[in-house]
């Protein structure tokens, strides 16, 4: 068994995309948008060159990414998405990164279980904790 994350952007996800290039490093590894599924009358009008499905790779990790329903308000409540790193630095570079734009909902500090960890919204309003090596 393997538990994959999906997330949907409502409509953002090229944004999206761009942003965790730049942030993250995500590589796009395929990518679909709704004018070439072959069943048209799945996709919502003016939808065509929005997202319909791509898998993004994120260090060792793939996230798969869509524009959904293309509603426009997209909300990631109740979860999160966690980012283990090998070193203090590569957590803030990260985190300040992610953090662009978004809402920081605990600042990075050293704690009782980690060297470095911190919490962020970023833009898209997706949760993130980076976490940097036990104490």
């Amino acid at each position: 068994m393997h538990v994959q994350p999906y997330l949907s952007y409502e409509g953002r996800c090229d944004e999206a995309l761009e942003f965790y290039k730049g942030a993250l490093g995500a590589e796009v590894k395929m990518l679909m948008r709704f004018k070439e599924c072959p069943d048209k009358n799945a996709c919502s009008p003016g939808s065509l060159e929005k997202v319909m499905h791509c898998s993004v790779q994120i260090g060792k990790s793939e996230v798969f990414m869509t524009d959904g329903r293309c509603g426009g308000n997209a909300e990631f409540k109740g979860i999160s998405l966690s980012i283990a790193t090998d070193s203090v630095a590569e957590n803030e570079r990260l985190f300040a990164a992610l953090s662009a734009g978004g809402k920081v909902t605990m600042p990075l500090s050293k704690t009782f279980f980690a060297k470095s960890f911190g919490m962020v919204a970023d833009k898209f309003g997706v949760h993130w904790m980076l976490i940097c090596g036990a104490q």
